[in-house]
């Protein structure tokens, strides 16, 4: 079956590039593009493409706009050039996207997604996760994948946050969420008054923080009410004992 796919994109060169891409992707029947957000809205409204390659940034509306606007429900990759908070919530896992400039290996990864999710009803998860990537402040959800599915989760239900290699874990009660970013990236997303830095790999909820114990004559450790225990940085031993001196 032919997936239906229109390209909403304001840069002419970004458009061809995207339809030589799909040009190669049998399962793919590239229907239409347009190069400004009202122009878009239109467009899905009128073809019913079952997928739109949508930059976020476009003349007129922008792509969260476009998708607030339209009655038609594609299923949604979004493209960026920029825009480092978007792309850090896109790499927790929120949504599919295309970072520019992006190859021909980067956008099938994408559409592997797109397949797995045909069939489900994604549009108003995809706008939750745009809103949440590109809202100011501290994030107030991650989203996280279970298979097919993208699974919202409270940041405040988060124990602690583990650096493991490339990915980031997530606790949340007896669960480990693996997301795939970098930990210097999710601090800079979270509340700075609820999650400390404890240790370059440990961010901590001090909402979960029974206490800091004192281990040895220099560092402490922070015990969590499941009993956790984790090791805090000789620094920031330093820093917690200060507060409480």
């Amino acid at each position: 079956m032919k997936v239906t796919t229109l390209i909403a994109d304001d840069e002419p060169v970004a458009r061809a590039g995207l339809r030589d891409l799909l040009a190669d992707i049998a399962w793919i029947d590239t229907v239409g593009e347009v190069g400004n957000g009202p122009a878009a809205v239109e467009a899905i409204d009128r073809l019913r493409p079952d997928l739109v390659l949508l930059d976020v940034q476009m003349p007129g509306l922008t792509g969260l706009e476009v998708m607030e606007r339209v009655r038609h429900r594609p299923h949604v990759v979004f493209t960026t050039a920029f825009g480092h908070h978007a792309v850090t919530a896109f790499e927790l896992g929120a949504l599919d996207y295309l970072l520019k400039p992006f190859g021909p290996e980067r956008l099938r990864l994408a559409l592997d997604r797109v397949q797995a999710a045909l069939g489900e009803p994604n549009a108003e998860p995809s706008l939750d996760r745009l809103r949440e990537a590109l809202r100011q402040g501290p994030m107030t959800r991650l989203f996280v994948r279970s298979g097919a599915a993208v699974i919202p989760i409270a940041v405040t239900s988060v124990t602690w946050f583990e650096a493991r290699g490339d990915y980031v874990a997530a606790h949340v009660g007896s669960t480990r969420h693996l997301l795939h970013l970098a930990m210097n990236r999710l601090e800079e997303r979270l509340d700075p008054e609820r999650f400390v830095r404890i240790h370059r790999a440990h961010i901590v909820n001090l909402d979960y923080v029974v206490a800091f114990r004192r281990i040895g004559k220099a560092r402490l450790e922070a015990e969590l009410r499941d009993g956790t225990r984790l090791p805090v940085s000789r620094t920031k031993s330093h820093d917690l004992r200060d507060l409480g001196a």
